[in-house]
């Protein structure tokens, strides 16, 4: 079965989907096709809005939300979590590079990096500097990446899987496909994981 994760690093639930992807595959077999989706345009392709924007002066809701998060984290045991003070991040420059890094053996660490660099050891990663320094720490080829994330074909590529995200019936993230059927959101892995099981 295809299994694809539409992903965009500005997404909290896509990263502590991410942190539990693995459990899956091992115990499915099966192998997620990381599709970087950029979710601001995702946002505006389909009317959509954060839940920062469409919880705002919600009573009770964004309470329900941190508690829904608190128990998610305790059931996987996941400790490396923490909100982002510099939330909401424009993730444009590191979704190209999640484009260009596609390509490049090195994708999956760039994917765990950043990750690392949004929600667990968050940075204010939409500043150029900032972004090189983490990418530096972590290993990765810096000047590469940068070239990469201009280039016509990565700017298109990402415009593209943005477009294909959203005519698959993405309206945010994280959002999950198997075999083109459309599972949106970290509580819905259960299902993804008894359909690909």
């Amino acid at each position: 079965m295809n299994a694809e994760f539409h992903f965009d690093f500005g997404s909290p639930n896509a990263y502590l989907s991410h942190l539990i992807i693995p459990g899956i595959e091992q115990r499915t077999g099966a192998t997620f096709d990381y599709i970087p989706a950029l979710i601001g345009g995702v946002f505006k392709a389909t009317n959509n809005a954060s839940p920062m924007v469409t919880m705002a002066g919600v009573l009770n809701k964004p309470e329900y939300q941190t508690l829904e998060t608190e128990r998610f984290l305790k059931k996987h045991k996941i400790k490396n979590y923490q909100s982002n003070p510099f939330f909401p991040v424009n993730t444009l420059q590191i979704m190209r590079g999640a484009v260009f890094a596609k390509q490049q053996p090195y994708f999956k660490h760039y994917v765990d990096e950043v990750y690392r660099h949004m929600w667990a050891e968050p940075k204010k990663m939409d500043e150029p500097d900032v972004i090189r320094q983490a990418l530096e720490s972590s290993g990765l080829p810096v000047d590469e990446i940068f070239a990469g994330m201009v280039l016509p074909e990565t700017k298109q590529a990402l415009i593209a899987n943005t477009n294909r995200s959203v005519e698959m019936g993405a309206f945010g993230s994280p959002t999950f496909f198997v075999d083109g059927e459309i599972f949106f959101g970290k509580d819905k892995l259960w299902e993804v994981e008894q359909l690909l099981g």
